[in-house]
């Protein structure tokens, strides 16, 4: 036989799957569930820089967009009625703009017109979404007053997966 018997093609062609998922797939460790987030240095609009450890101790809802992305747009007003309902409860929304790949003047428009009442940030070099491992925007990671991943949700978020991901990082009453 040329290729071998169906066992040993099987058993060779799944090796090959996996390793190309897990290949496609990227450091997986960076939006693991159950595994501390990646810390990030990045300038908010303001200019003044910020860092993921600046809310140590608080939840945070991580959203990274885009001014181009037509999903992003439809999503901040649900993220920014959520940030308003549980800002009490110290959450912290922090947007996060591929600024790698667009213009600043976008961007700017773009928080004037949503007017965006949570920190924005500048990945103006694409380290931060390299580092949460992006396969595109919009993106959403729900971080624990510990600094653990409990969800993440690549695509476009619906107001359930955000009260779903809420849930898994408020603490309860």
């Amino acid at each position: 036989m040329l290729w071998g018997d169906p066992v040993q093609l099987g058993s060779q062609l799944f090796s090959i799957a996996f390793a190309t998922l897990l290949t496609a797939a990227g450091p997986l460790s960076a939006q693991t569930l159950g595994s501390p987030a990646p810390d990030f240095t990045l300038k908010t609009l303001a200019g003044v820089r910020a860092t993921l450890a600046d809310y140590a101790g608080r939840p945070v809802f991580i959203n990274f967009w885009a001014s181009w992305c037509t999903p992003c747009r439809g999503e901040m007003s649900d993220i920014i009625a959520a940030y308003n309902l549980h800002r009490d409860q110290r959450l912290q929304v922090l947007a996060i703009n591929l600024t790698d790949q667009e213009h600043m003047s976008d961007v700017r428009r773009f928080v004037d017109e949503f007017q965006i009442p949570f920190p924005v940030l500048l990945d103006q070099s694409g380290k931060a979404r390299k580092s949460y491992a992006l396969r595109g925007v919009p993106t959403s990671v729900f971080i624990d007053a510990q600094g653990i991943v409990r969800l993440v949700n690549p695509g476009p978020i619906t107001t359930a997966t955000i009260q779903r991901g809420l849930a898994a990082i408020l603490p309860t009453p």
